[in-house]
């Protein structure tokens, strides 16, 4: 998916392997132009997003599960570098760990399967101005939660949100848990990225199956992820301008919309790890360990700001061993 980095001329460290394998690259389209000119989308969107001509690339939210389609069934391998020089590659499995996707519009979907799930829906005035005003505060300088919220933007309609809850062995690859959930939730795969407000996620959980050539005794090997992606256009295209991963990671702009040919990979803004106990992940010399602690600020800030309480994320930082 995403290639492997050479930074100062050194090759890409562990923890960057894992995150240009686990990192998706999905198929942008071009909104087709009304006869005003606009992109032709809806009025809810032009309202939110001021006409903002850079809105009009989007990804369907589908092709971005197609991305996780092989490494559901087979687990995404990253090349892991051990403390001895030997190489191995080491095989994750995704899980969906918990979603959030606002709309723009107020979208109906199956009202027992909501119910089933423990979802909510914002869509009275009261409940978005609360929201509107905690996405308005920023509590950590590492990632600067409002820069979309600076003209008190609404977070936009709860149309969906999952965080799972069962245990690792007991849940299904993230291919399957999405057309599970779609069943009572069509939007699910349906929406594109500009039909999502900025507040809109998703955390991926990456667990370990095996690793080849086998290695005894490497405790490392069993590090455990949480990946955190914003899926929102108008987000995206923000962040681009105004994000940078932390200066202490490589002071180069944050590439989380790294932009190619008709496609956007969407790089994790945060990150959470479990199982760390070495060195192995968190290399001083390659400025991992402080980029490890950026992303992970990213995150708790980010889930701060829209008030959730994300089960993986709590658990990881509980049990980190």
């Amino acid at each position: 998916m995403g290639g492997h980095r050479v930074e100062d001329g050194r090759p890409p460290s562990n923890l960057q392997r894992f995150l240009d394998c686990t990192t998706p690259s999905v198929q942008t389209h071009i909104l087709p132009k009304a006869a005003n000119g606009r992109s032709s989308t809806t009025d809810a969107w032009h309202h939110h997003q001021a006409a903002d001509a850079d809105a009009a690339e989007y990804f369907n939210l589908a092709d971005l599960w197609d991305q996780y389609y092989e490494w559901s069934a087979y687990g995404a391998g990253a090349t892991v570098q051990l403390h001895g020089g030997d190489k191995v590659v080491q095989y994750y499995v995704p899980y969906l760990s918990g979603i959030q996707l606002y709309t723009n519009k107020v979208l109906t979907p199956s009202r027992g399967f909501a119910e089933d799930y423990g979802a909510d829906f914002w869509s009275d005035d009261e409940d978005n101005e609360k929201m509107s005003r905690s996405w308005s505060s920023t509590s950590d300088d590492s990632f600067n939660c409002d820069v979309v919220a600076g003209n008190r933007r609404r977070p936009g309609h709860l149309y969906f949100e999952f965080f799972e809850v069962c245990s690792p062995y007991g849940r299904i690859p993230l291919m399957d848990k999405v057309y599970e959930l779609s069943q009572g939730f069509p939007g699910l795969t349906s929406l594109r990225s500009v039909d999502l407000s900025p507040a809109s996620w998703m955390s991926v959980a990456w667990y370990p199956i095996y690793h080849i050539p086998y290695q005894r005794n490497v405790k490392d090997l069993s590090a455990c992820f949480l990946t955190y992606h914003t899926i929102s256009s108008a987000f995206q295209d923000h962040v681009l301008e105004t994000m940078t991963y932390g200066s202490a990671a490589s002071g180069k702009q944050n590439d989380h919309l790294d932009k190619k040919a008709n496609t956007v990979s969407l790089s994790p803004f945060g990150l959470a790890a479990n199982k760390i106990q070495g060195s192995l992940w968190t290399n001083p010399r390659t400025g991992d360990h402080k980029r490890m602690v950026s992303l992970f600020s990213a995150a708790d800030s980010w889930l701060k700001q829209l008030g959730v309480r994300h089960h993986d994320f709590n658990y990881f930082i509980t049990h980190p061993m």
